[in-house]
């Protein structure tokens, strides 16, 4: 008998054996619906629509401070993604360096987002920005009305505010109404020249943080209904083998020289500077190696009043994932 399975995920190539069913989970009939982050990350939090779901790290880990304990993950990270990038200013605030958003007006869709997470984490470590230096304004980013998607109980030095009803982000931050936006996805309005990159060369900061640290930062983890996997305990590894699966052959096609399986012409440089870096497991699955990565955004989470206290990286994940059988 197999387990029907409703799973909440993006389509990424690291997933798309299990969405085209060239892996099948062992004792499960996965139903993959294919669905933008954003989405997965409403319907999941807000009305547990899914079995199984991709989820923002931070969402999942504020949801463990929650009485009901809703989700329950496994060490899979569909998601990681080097933020210095994801820092915008606008070019007529006088931001030149991080230490210049001290005291400014800093936008952010919500302040429990992964992304601003690691974000304020990183400036706050490494550049001397405190996070309660600055004020934080939450909103939509290119649409009105974003709320967050989780009811958060911030310290009182942490100071964020609403933006209007009809205001945007990304508007606010063209017209100078905000200084500084701290996002997931490229705003609308930067052009280079009146929105602009804090770190314009981000990829080589970017790797030198990472020669420096040794952090690829996680955004998503894949999490299951609490409900489903207190009934049916063995999901949790047999989703995790399946997902380590897939992305086996993901790296096995990003490997190819007869023939490139992406579109990006050098794909195959990009494949062997990134191993050269980072080693040929570059996007690691499991615990045990990405023990450092999730300390320290269990750190940042708890720094920045999101986690009442500091947790521990094994209270994320179903405890039959975190070792092995061995023969």
């Amino acid at each position: 008998m197999t387990l029907d399975l409703t799973l909440g995920c993006w389509d990424y190539d690291r997933v798309q054996p299990l969405l085209n069913g060239q892996v099948r989970p062992d004792g499960i009939n996965l139903n993959f619906l294919n669905m933008v982050v954003e989405e997965t990350f409403f319907r999941m939090l807000r009305h547990r629509e899914f079995d199984v779901s991709e989820m923002s790290l931070s969402s999942y880990t504020v949801s463990l401070s929650k009485p009901e304990r809703p989700f329950v993950a496994i060490p899979v990270f569909p998601s990681r993604f080097f933020r210095h990038s994801s820092i915008y200013v606008n070019a007529d605030a006088g931001i030149e360096t991080p230490r210049d958003l001290i005291g400014k007006r800093i936008g952010t869709p919500e302040f429990q987002m992964t992304a601003p997470v690691w974000i304020r984490g990183i400036l706050s470590e490494h550049y001397q920005v405190p996070v309660d230096g600055v004020t934080y304004f939450t909103g939509g980013e290119e649409e009105p009305n974003r709320d967050e998607k989780l009811k958060l109980n911030l310290p009182p030095n942490i100071r964020v505010e609403r933006i209007g009803t009809e205001q945007t982000l990304a508007q606010m931050l063209a017209s100078g109404e905000i200084d500084a936006l701290h996002t997931a996805r490229k705003p609308s309005t930067y052009d280079g020249l009146k929105v602009k990159r804090l770190f314009p060369d981000f990829r080589s900061v970017e790797k030198q943080y990472y020669r420096d640290t040794g952090i690829f930062p996680i955004m998503h983890v894949i999490a299951i209904r609490r409900d489903v996997y207190e009934a049916n305990r063995w999901t949790a590894m047999n989703l995790f083998k399946a997902f380590r699966e897939a992305q086996a052959l993901c790296y096995q096609g990003l490997s190819e020289t007869a023939a490139l399986k992406g579109m990006l012409p050098w794909l195959n440089a990009e494949v062997e500077e990134a191993t050269a870096l980072m080693g040929p497991d570059f996007w690691p699955y499991g615990l045990e190696r990405n023990r450092k990565t999730l300390e320290t955004f269990l750190r940042y989470h708890h720094e920045q009043g999101l986690s009442p206290r500091r947790l521990e990286v094994e209270e994320l994940f179903a405890p039959e994932t975190l070792e092995e059988f061995v023969i």
